[in-house]
C-alpha cells in the first residue's frame, strides 16, 4: 500500500515530492535586514576611503613643508603613540612611502566600494527594493507617467524607508 490514510481520511505518501522541491524565499524582514546590512558594508567602505583621503592630504602638506628644510635638520615625528627624534633627511622618504602605501589602500576601497554597490544593486533586483522618495524622482523625470509602476502591481517588492 503506498498511501496512508490519516484520521480526517486524506491520504498522505503520494504527494510528498510537491513541497520539497523549492525553499520559500526569505522574508520581507530578511530581505530589508540583508538590503540595509549591505548598505552600512558600502557606507563603512565610504567612510573608510574618505578618512584616508584627509590622511594624504595631511601626508602631501607635511612632505611640501619637510622639503623646504634643510634635510639634517631634526624633526619630530609620532611612531605608535611616541615621539622619535630623526632628522629631515630620514623621515622624508618614509612620510613619501607611506602616502604611496595609503594611496593604494585607497584605490583598493575604491575597487571595493564599486563591487558593493554592483552586489547592492543586484541585490535590490534581484527582490525588487524600491527606497523611499526614489519614485518620487523617477515619476518626475519619466517621459511617460503611465508606465511607471506596471511592475509593482504584482506585490512582491519591498518598500525601504
Amino acid at each position: 500500500m503506498a498511501a496512508t490514510s490519516n484520521r480526517d481520511g486524506s491520504k498522505s505518501g503520494s504527494n510528498k515530492s510537491s513541497n520539497s522541491g523549492k525553499q520559500p524565499g526569505p522574508s520581507a524582514e530578511q530581505v530589508v535586514a540583508g538590503f540595509q546590512r549591505l548598505r552600512q558594508e558600502q557606507r563603512s567602505i565610504a567612510t573608510k576611503a574618505a578618512e584616508l583621503e584627509m590622511e594624504i592630504n595631511e601626508h602631501s602638506l607635511v612632505i611640501d613643508a619637510l622639503k623646504e628644510v634643510d634635510p639634517s635638520r631634526k624633526c619630530y615625528r609620532l611612531v605608535g603613540g611616541v615621539l622619535v627624534e630623526r632628522t629631515v633627511e630620514e623621515v622624508l622618504p618614509a612620510l613619501e612611502n607611506n602616502k604611496e602605501q595609503i594611496s593604494k589602500l585607497v584605490e583598493s576601497l575604491g575597487t571595493q566600494l564599486q563591487t558593493k554597490g554592483q552586489e547592492l544593486n543586484e541585490y535590490r533586483e534581484r527582490y525588487n527594493i524600491r527606497i523611499v522618495g526614489e519614485e518620487e524622482a523617477a515619476g518626475k523625470t519619466a517621459t511617460n507617467p503611465e508606465n511607471e509602476g506596471s511592475g509593482a502591481k504584482g506585490g512582491t517588492g519591498v518598500l525601504v524607508s
